[in-house]
């Protein structure tokens, strides 16, 4: 049996994740937002199911809740950053407030958690760590780039903090889905206040495609018809990549993840490429001298 700990476990991906868990047997600390929303799995499972309110804007409470949750459990094998949301529209339309409030939650709530959970890892001299990134942790879009750099900025800090756990025995995993399946549209998502200037252009496409406001893509079921990740699969892919033990740094998973990444660095490669001789050209004269 292992100890799990997952950020925002009530719904998406970790739900799923945390059902699948216990269902095995495995033991699971799941912080939630909302009072009640773990009733039933609590009730199935008992003390399996370790509970706690965590608001990752709440610096204070991040560390008090990782504390509590190593000092009561004793170990944790596998600490899960889950909870990230999504905000969404053009640049210019997203508030300061709400950009702000996008990566306290998405970046240094992470952080924050990580940092929190490393000196019992350090301690243990064990454990992984696993960081829900994205596929837009690798391009950026219009109507989605507030979010986009929310996930590249995952991306650094973590593939960073990968290496500088390695030496503790620690190992880190960031997943990188494309769209999942689960079950509502729009999900938690915020938006910035709509601009008429933006509203044919791909951003107000983008953010009116979310809001299910485009047609053909105006209910839950047609949302998800248009979307490939199945969540119990990916949940299950997590698990068996914490199973495994060593692996690659990133976990890519769902069909359109791979499309759209492997297109962006294959572009910004060419990009890259195409400026060589430039790049080289100015540098210092007594380079290599």
């Amino acid at each position: 049996m292992q100890t799990w700990f997952i950020t925002g476990a009530s719904g998406g991906l970790a739900i799923h994740l945390t059902r699948k868990l216990l269902e095995r047997g495995d033991r699971v600390a799941a912080t939630v937002r909302k009072a009640g929303v773990l009733d039933e799995l609590k009730h199935a499972y008992g003390d399996r199911l370790w509970s706690a309110h965590l608001d990752l804007t709440d610096a204070a409470q991040i560390e008090e809740v990782v504390t509590r949750a190593f000092a009561e459990l004793g170990a944790v094998d596998v600490f899960v950053n889950n909870a990230a949301y999504g905000l969404y529209g053009a640049i210019e339309e997203a508030s300061d407030a709400q950009i702000e409030h996008e990566f306290d939650t998405n970046v240094l709530g992470s952080l924050r958690a990580a940092r929190a959970a490393m000196p019992f890892l350090r301690k243990q001299g064990h454990g992984h760590l696993v960081q829900l990134s994205s596929s837009a942790g690798h391009y950026s879009i219009p109507g989605m780039g507030l979010y986009c750099s929310t996930k590249w900025a995952v991306e650094g800090a973590f593939e960073a903090l990968a290496k500088e756990a390695a030496p503790f025995g620690i190992r880190s995993t960031m997943v990188e889905p494309g769209g999942i399946r689960t079950g509502f549209l729009g999900g938690n998502a915020a938006y910035g206040e709509p601009m008429e200037v933006y509203r044919e252009q791909e951003a107000g496409r983008f953010t009116r495609m979310m809001k299910g406001e485009l047609p053909g893509m105006d209910t839950p079921e047609a949302f998800n018809r248009a979307v490939v990740g199945d969540p119990e699969k990916m949940a299950q892919a997590i698990i068996d990549r914490s199973d495994a033990g060593e692996g690659p740094l990133r976990l890519t998973l769902g069909s359109d993840a791979y499309a759209v990444m492997r297109e962006s660095l294959l572009a910004r490669l060419a990009a890259l490429e195409a400026q060589k001789e430039l790049a080289y050209s100015t540098d210092a004269d007594d380079v290599g001298v």
